[in-house]
């Protein structure tokens, strides 16, 4: 089945769209997936739906204040956001600006340091490359002068809540510019009941891009070349995947991102190879999963390359009725909405 980016809108009312967190990261519904059936729940009922042996694999990147504001050389008003820190001295980012600015001409950001745009960047030349003019570095710099980058459907500036709450509580290793927004209804207290019940936890480190929410710009989906992010699996959780397998427990994927790694890592019986690499891997309808068998995710954009994914994993006519029956309940959609627990149903090709 030849598939069009068409193929995967839907309508969504605007007021659906959930602009804050809720009162507590536990507090949000779930759509419990399975097949053609739909389950209403609560996400406090997701230890209900585990069985020891079990094992949730997460994505423990940690979100950085990515979003600057500053003047070109020329005097023009300029936005910057990172897509990552490459070095010290180096980063690729995206610009918003009236005019992009040209290879080699400098920006003042947050009225405090000086950068220059050294050239394009990505697979199709729509980042940019920045260059550090003075003494410091990016890490430094982005926790002292940046801003926290909300998505783009969010309306509202960064406040004091957000600077928590668009951190999942176990945030550890700095490089994101989104956040893996299905970990972020996990609280410490529901880590301790899993694990009291012998579900067992792994991590793993997949540094999301500000591309995830680039839109698609072609008609095919086979045409579309997926932007490169940075992953890497311990050993630890290498093992703890083949431990798991061995024992017949399932794997439980916390967001697309760890199953974008997972997967990526992926070997033909299951397990996974450890280290750091980039991934581009674009799963769409009829990918066969070698690693993951039940996702834990958000609700995704229309058109987006995460609705593909979560089309391949639990079927595509099955992810069109469950969203259309989450619009007709009002469920909170996108980063601060509310979650889905996904069956695994799936076709045998490969991804694109």
């Amino acid at each position: 089945m030849s598939l069009t980016v068409d193929d995967f809108d839907f309508p969504l009312p605007p007021e659906l769209i959930a602009q804050h967190p809720a009162a507590e990261r536990r507090g949000s519904r779930l759509l419990h997936v399975c097949g053609e059936h739909v389950v209403d729940r609560r996400f406090a009922d997701l230890p209900a739906l585990l069985k020891a042996g079990d094992l949730l694999v997460f994505n423990d990147t940690r979100v950085i204040k990515a979003r600057f504001f500053g003047k070109k050389d020329t005097g023009g008003q300029v936005e910057i956001m990172l897509e990552r820190i490459v070095d010290a001295t180096h980063a690729i980012c995206q610009i918003r600006a009236s005019k992009a600015p040209k290879t080699g001409r400098g920006m003042r950001l947050a009225d405090a340091f000086d950068v220059r745009m050294s050239g394009r960047a990505g697979t199709d030349g729509d980042f940019f490359a920045l260059e550090l003019v003075d003494a410091g570095n990016f890490w430094e710099l982005a926790e002292q002068y940046g801003k926290l980058p909300l998505p783009p459907y969010i309306e509202h500036p960064a406040e004091g809540a957000d600077e928590t709450r668009y951190q999942t509580v176990y945030a550890r290793e700095p490089g994101a510019v989104a956040a893996p927004t299905a970990g972020l209804h996990f609280d410490e207290a529901m880590l301790d009941t899993l694990r009291a019940q012998g579900i067992n936890t792994a991590f793993l480190t997949l540094h999301v891009g500000a591309g995830t929410y680039r839109p698609m710009r072609v008609e095919q989906i086979a045409d579309h070349r997926m932007h490169s992010e940075r992953f890497e699996i311990p050993a630890a959780t290498a093992e703890a995947i083949a431990a798991t397998r061995a024992a017949g427990g399932r794997v439980i994927a916390v967001g697309t991102t760890s199953l974008r790694a997972l997967e990526s890592a992926g070997k033909a019986d299951g397990t996974v190879q450890t280290g750091s690499a980039e991934t581009s891997i674009f799963i769409t309808p009829g990918y066969r999963f070698k690693v993951v068998d039940r996702l834990i995710t958000n609700f995704h954009l229309p058109k987006s390359t995460l609705l593909m994914l979560v089309s391949a994993f639990a079927g595509y006519a099955n992810i069109r009725a469950a969203y259309a029956h989450a619009v007709a309940e009002r469920y909170r959609f996108f980063s601060y909405g509310d979650a889905m627990l996904l069956e695994k149903t799936g076709q045998p090709t490969d991804a694109i």
